[in-house]
Parts: structure tokens; sequence; C-alpha cells
């Protein structure tokens, strides 16, 4: 493991007991890539990955985040879409005020929220906050 992670409590499960389904979602802003803004596609994908490894950097000592780095190809990330920047700032209203970590990605210099990730979790601890949110397509 890495440096200042301990044992995470999700592989200290009975014998025979499922471990947490550990996820990081990601939710990027779907209407940076339609016109008006017609951001291009990578463009976007960089708005998520910036975000999602800002949330892990953030966590890195948190007992799931470690978890999920070791997973290393097995990881799972779920990339969901919120419409517009309004959403996405609800969502992270909603998110901090029920003490969920996250990091909200604001692109510079134009100070545009593009891109919320939470850090690794149980899937059960944090799915009824985005269960509205839809796969990016």
């Amino acid at each position: 493991l890495p440096a200042g992670c301990v044992v995470p409590y999700s592989n200290m499960a009975a014998p025979g007991a499922a471990a947490a389904v550990l996820v990081q979602y990601v939710v990027l802003r779907g209407d940076l890539a339609r016109p008006p803004r017609s951001w291009p596609l990578g463009a976007v994908v960089a708005q998520g990955c910036h975000a999602a490894l800002a949330a892990a950097h953030a966590h890195r000592q948190h007992p799931d985040t470690c978890a999920y780095l070791e997973m290393g190809g097995a990881m799972r990330t779920v990339v969901l879409e919120a419409p517009d920047e309004a959403a996405l700032t609800t969502l992270a209203e909603t998110l901090k005020q029920h003490s969920i970590d996250h990091h909200v990605w604001t692109e510079q210099p134009e100070n545009v929220a593009t891109c919320l990730a939470l850090r690794p979790y149980p899937k059960d601890q944090v799915h009824q906050y985005l269960k509205k949110f839809k796969l990016l397509k």
C-alpha cells in the first residue's frame, strides 16, 4: 500500500462476506460538448481526468482511496452527465451537505466549473445522490 495508507475496512469483511464495491463517480457537464460551446472531445475528457485525479489526490490517505488505487486494472469508474453548470453546482451543494468527499474542477482562466468527481466510495454509500444523472454519452 502507498505510504500513509492503512488496510481498508472493506478488506476486513468476514470470510465469505462480499467486500464493498468501490467506485469513483465522475460527473461531467454534457453541455460543454454541444453547441453553442462545442468543446473538442479531448478537452471534455481532460476535465474528467483532472477532477478524478484531484479528488483521489485530496483523499489519497483515505482507506477507500488506497484500496481503489491498489485495484489497478480492476478499478471501477462511472462517468455521468450533468446537463449544465447549474446542475453540477446543485450536486456539489448536496454532496457538501451530506459530507460526501468530492472535488469540483474549475477550468482556468475561464473560471468555469466543468466537472465534479467523488473520491472512491462504496457504491451503496453514494449512489442515492447520483441516481438522477444518466451515463455520459
